[in-house]
């Protein structure tokens, strides 16, 4: 197995269909082995069993249906530990980063990068849908506070969901991991540099999702837990 894309959903009954089609359009052009795995996080609508029906037209389809929300760090991490390529990506369920843009990952493994991001801040990404100037001045500050806190300095966007791993990183960096919920991807680049792991960001083209919010609660819920990442890696919790 060359490429596993690990989507984690919740209540995504409405959008998923269409990202799953997408992308196996997509892949089912490409020369290598590739899985499409779904992992259900507890959801209260019909998730689960519209990816079940997609099971015929989708034959690399695989779907990890738990039946309690755990959070995304969870979900994320179950699907990538359970993922069998050789490469492991996990992207959103909204597609807000379509999967061709994977292409532009293979030339930084190929320099010998095990970790190669999505990000929405530095020269060359695309905002194709652009989000409300709060919202975007809300995720400036944020990032300046995660690169102070955690130490991921020149890390520009650590919150996009399009990130791809070789699959030693994988299984050296995720049994580590104990965020479950809204600040994993940043626990999961802190211990992958305590480890030192080669990570490069790369621009993508990002659509952003206009019924996607932004609330206060959340934000305060990041900062506590990159607190607790920060001492998470003080106290030797990811050794």
């Amino acid at each position: 197995m060359y490429l596993s894309v690990i989507i984690p959903a919740y209540n995504e009954a409405h959008r998923l269909p269409k990202t799953l089609k997408e992308i196996d359009k997509y892949l089912i052009r490409q020369s290598y082995d590739y899985e499409i795995i779904v992992v259900n996080d507890g959801s209260k609508d019909k998730t689960a069993k519209v990816v079940g029906k997609l099971f015929p037209e989708i034959k690399n389809l695989r779907l990890i249906d738990n039946k309690e929300n755990h959070g995304k760090g969870y979900v994320v991490r179950q699907g990538m530990l359970e993922a069998k390529g050789d490469y492991r990506l996990f992207t959103d369920a909204d597609n807000a980063t379509s999967i061709e843009q994977v292409e532009k990952m293979w030339p930084e493994f190929k320099k010998g990068y095990e970790i190669v991001i999505g990000s929405r801040d530095i020269k060359g990404a695309v905002i194709a849908v652009p989000q409300a100037w709060y919202r975007r001045k809300l995720g400036d500050i944020f990032n300046l506070i995660v690169q102070i806190i955690s130490g991921l300095w020149g890390i520009w966007d650590t919150q996009c969901g399009f990130k791809g791993f070789t699959r030693k990183a994988v299984e050296e960096i995720f049994p580590k991991c104990q965020i479950d919920r809204w600040s994993f991807d940043v626990e999961i680049l802190v211990i992958a540099k305590k480890l030192k792991y080669k990570i490069k960001e790369i621009p993508i083209t990002w659509i952003n999702d206009p019924e996607s919010k932004v609330k206060f609660k959340g934000m305060v819920n990041m900062l506590l837990e990159i607190l607790q990442i920060k001492w998470n890696a003080i106290s030797g919790k990811y050794k």
